[in-house]
């Protein structure tokens, strides 16, 4: 498994103790009509099953990367590893203390460790306020610094993503989309986390941004031994940050790998249609698995395994058994198809 080590780390603690474990975790949402109208209709509730039943883990300096189409879950599970969202089941820990003291007394020091990196950085940036006090607000929250360190604290930060300190005294309007993402993570970085989610960072930025804003952010892994969780959709994207990709569809994950194991041989039908959707830019002539249909509604998930109705590959168990998550040849993969060892999948 690739992964880097901070300082004074020994790969096989690292291995043993993963700094995020991720068991079981759900969040559902009631997004049911108001009581007096399902009562004069005679409706049942709706519940959004948005996550249900994510188990995963992530090392110490390693980045995970989940993946998948609009509406499978992704941003759901960001929000609950920082504690935006209280579990409806499950458990998420780390290193072994529960993500629910979040929300308790004791809550404050485990909060330092985790921050975010929102997808919007025209929206995640206060506009009233000037660039300083925008990345000294989690120094104010968090440390007893007084204001000539924390100005101190500012104008390193803004060094290490590539921005003058002088652009403290500016407001977000006057930087381009690229800057204020760059900004974004000066904020996330101020209390020296261990653990950064980032929700799609990139991805309202244009592409050649995109590439300086990544290639800061593996710098700042490095030199900081930080440990990334990586929400994206593009997959080329995936493929220059990440150590492990974790495929999502409909709430769950159907498959964990190592990144060059997943782009070099995907198991799960869906992780191969996501892969098929690349061009195929250097006329390789790889294989392609067509896949028809759109994602199904959320609030009426089909039966068994919920991708059987787009699967080319489905048989009659896979319409009314939800398949469990095996490990086959290094890769965790729930499909029937998988672990009966049916031979369009496996060979």
């Amino acid at each position: 498994m690739t992964q880097s080590m901070n300082q004074g780390t020994t790969e096989s603690e690292t291995q043993a103790t993963p700094l995020i474990t991720v068991t079981d975790a759900a969040r559902w949402f009631d997004v049911s009509a108001p009581w007096l109208e399902r009562v004069i209709s005679r409706k049942p509730r709706t519940i959004l099953k948005a996550v249900d039943g994510v188990s995963f883990t992530i090392n110490r300096g390693e980045t995970l990367a989940l993946v998948g189409e609009s509406g499978c879950g992704k941003s759901t599970i960001a929000r609950l590893l920082v504690g935006l969202y209280d579990l409806t089941r499950g458990e998420i820990l780390i290193e072994g203390q529960s993500i629910r003291t979040l929300q308790g007394a004791k809550g404050k020091a485990l909060r330092k460790r985790l921050q975010m990196i929102f997808q919007d950085p025209f929206a995640s940036l206060n506009p009233r306020w000037r660039v300083g006090r925008i990345i000294a607000e989690p120094l104010d929250a968090h440390t007893q610094m007084t204001r000539v360190e924390q100005l101190v604290r500012v104008d390193e930060l803004l060094r290490q993503v590539g921005l003058d300190p002088a652009d403290k005294s500016r407001y977000p309007h006057q930087f381009s989309g690229g800057q204020r993402q760059r900004i974004s993570i000066a904020r996330a970085l101020a209390v020296n986390p261990d653990f950064l989610v980032c929700d799609e960072p990139t991805s309202a930025l244009d592409v050649s941004v995109q590439a300086q804003v990544l290639n800061i952010m593996k710098d700042l892994q490095r030199e900081l031994g930080l440990t990334y969780l990586f929400i994206s959709h593009n997959l080329a994207v995936v493929h220059h940050v990440a150590d492990r990709v974790g495929v999502m569809y409909l709430g769950r994950i159907v498959e964990i790998a190592d990144r060059d194991t997943l782009f070099a041989d995907p198991k799960h039908p869906y992780t191969r249609m996501l892969l098929s959707a690349i061009p195929d830019i250097e006329g390789s002539g790889r294989a392609r698995t067509p896949v028809a249909g759109e994602v199904p509604n959320p609030l009426n998930p089909p039966s068994g395994c919920t991708f059987h109705p787009r699967c080319p590959f489905v048989r009659e168990q896979c319409r009314h058994e939800a398949p469990e998550r095996i490990i086959f040849k290094g890769v965790e993969v729930a499909c029937h198809g998988v672990a009966q060892g049916w031979p369009m999948l496996v060979n």
